[in-house]
């Protein structure tokens, strides 16, 4: 099991000793493509995935989800997150273990899914239907001080319902005059670079764990892939997700970090619990 940075109550203790100054942005990754995003004292929770339940789920299949690092946090003590997104309903990124415990403990918590995902958010997570704030391609919402833009995502092309909604998005937050774009899943598809170097990107939270028939799950961007995306949208900084957390399926985070070097890309490879701040203190 690879150790987290900090979990439990070390990373609480960071959390909370983050300054919340306003020209601050304070970034956590959490294991898989989840993150915690913390600006002048309010905090975002992107596709958390603070459980065991595909583990279990998986036990015994021949997609066994065996997990390679150490959770984080308990969920349940995230009770100060003012806002959660998912980013499509793939359980590792709309996880009902992990989110209904942050419900219980902040219930004025607000929920940003992809507007097709309503009902499946609605049953999966135990809320009203109405409660989501639902977002699709050019969708922009605020809450809690983030100002956040659907951007679509794809596994191969991007994919509708049959109202025009997308299934996978990924998001650009705005806070405090830095600019997020977190992924979801996906790969490239034609129209993004030009869509996400528009947002003039801080950071690009992309995946790197690549795709491959055998594991029989729709892929991501590979390694190559990620880092010729960062390159070409103006990302000033990638740090890549959704590795190291399912044996069969992850990417290798040395071989980002050394083909980003050869080819001048930015990058900060994070350990689970470990924060990343924007702006000087």
């Amino acid at each position: 099991m690879i150790p987290a940075f900090l979990r439990d109550n070390a990373f609480l203790s960071d959390v909370r000793a983050a300054p919340s100054q306003p020209g601050l942005l304070h970034l956590w990754w959490l294991g898989q493509s989840g993150f915690l995003a913390q600006h002048d004292g309010r905090f975002l929770l992107m596709d958390p995935y603070l459980s065991d339940s595909l583990t279990r789920k998986y036990a015994g299949s021949d997609t066994p989800h065996v997990r390679m690092s150490e959770r984080v946090v308990e969920p349940s003590l995230l009770g100060f997150v003012s806002v959660i997104t998912c980013s499509h309903a793939h359980t590792d990124h709309m996880d009902p273990e992990t989110i209904r415990p942050i419900l219980a403990a902040n219930p004025a918590v607000e929920l940003v899914i992809p507007e097709a995902t309503r009902d499946t958010a609605a049953q999966r997570l135990g809320v009203e239907r109405a409660r989501p704030l639902g977002m699709n391609d050019g969708v922009q919402r605020d809450a809690a001080g983030f100002t956040i833009r659907g951007i679509p995502s794809a596994h191969d092309l991007p994919e509708t319902d049959a109202e025009g909604n997308h299934l996978y998005l990924g998001y650009v937050l705005e806070a405090g005059g830095r600019a997020i774009y977190h992924s979801g899943d996906t790969r490239s598809w034609d129209g993004l670079t030009g869509r996400l170097a528009a947002f003039d990107l801080d950071i690009g939270l992309l995946p790197i764990n690549g795709w491959a028939p055998g594991r029989r799950v729709k892929g991501n961007l590979d390694i190559d892939e990620a880092v010729t995306l960062g390159l070409a949208a103006g990302m000033r900084l990638v740090v890549p997700h959704h590795f190291n957390m399912f044996e069969f399926n992850t990417g290798d985070p040395g071989a980002f970090l050394a083909a980003a070097d050869r080819r001048g890309l930015a990058v900060k490879v994070l350990r689970p619990g470990e924060r990343l701040t924007l702006g000087c203190p």
